[in-house]
């Protein structure tokens, strides 16, 4: 199936008919920019630990002498085989990223409730150099709502994405990413998260996906996904994130 065919002259017309709308679009989103940056702040209190390849440090160390760290929170459980295939989408596109984000004052870590020594694993399969620490033990992913307990899982519902969710539409680990400050002080501040779909602008691919003949070409959100070493194999199983 393909779209109508039509002159230039229409083509050109029903073109800057969609510029308009994409103008807008452009509008809105440096609108929601300005907003963003515009949020309050929470001061954080608690002293999480994470464990690192470099031995365990705290969210302040995290920044690694940088006042912006934004946080992935990857879908990598304690009991998981493999990370989500979802996240390993986004985070292909992360490495190349690094020198332009620690350059402009910004650190980015991923996080994941699994050991430190399957983190590693999974990391080397994929081969990516960004940081990526464990949060096991901590109730840091569990304060930022991207990870969940069997008692969470059996309540009437669970809170991501700032909304109430039922169970059967959750899992044990959700994606997102969160943002903080630290001050000269020393003091740190959460500053902005995002889950679901949120963190989708991330994803150049998907950017380029959007303009292409076919788009997406999904059935549902990311169906397509696999890991980028498994794209010779024939699975069907759809992406974890959605």
């Amino acid at each position: 199936m393909q779209n109508e065919v039509v002159s230039r002259e229409e083509w050109l017309e029903a073109r800057r008919v969609l510029l308009a709308k994409e103008k807008e679009a452009t509008r809105l989103r440096d609108s929601v920019n300005v907003a963003r940056l515009a949020l309050p702040w929470v001061k954080v209190d608690k002293d999480y630990v994470f464990e690192t390849p470099e031995g365990r440090r705290s969210l302040a160390d995290l920044f690694d002498g940088r006042s912006q760290l934004l946080i992935y929170h990857f879908m990598l459980g304690p009991d998981w085989d493999a990370g989500c295939p979802g996240c390993s989408f986004l985070s292909d596109h992360v490495d190349g990223a690094l020198p332009h984000l620690n350059h402009h004052d910004v650190t980015w870590v991923a996080a994941s409730r699994a050991p430190l020594d399957k983190i590693a694993a999974y990391k080397s399969r994929m081969g990516w150099k960004f940081p990526w620490v464990s949060s096991f033990g901590s109730d840091f992913n569990f304060d930022y709502h991207v990870s969940f307990s069997p008692e969470d899982l059996a309540k009437d519902n669970v809170f991501y994405n700032f909304t109430p969710m039922l169970p059967a539409d959750a899992n044990d680990e959700l994606p997102g990413l969160s943002a903080f400050y630290r001050n000269d002080k020393g003091e740190v501040f959460h500053t902005y998260s995002s889950y679901a779909r949120g963190p989708e602008e991330l994803i150049g691919t998907l950017m380029i996906l959007d303009r292409a003949p076919k788009g997406r070409n999904e059935d549902s959100t990311m169906n397509f996904v696999r890991r980028h070493d498994e794209y010779d194999e024939a699975a069907k199983t759809p992406s974890c994130c959605h």
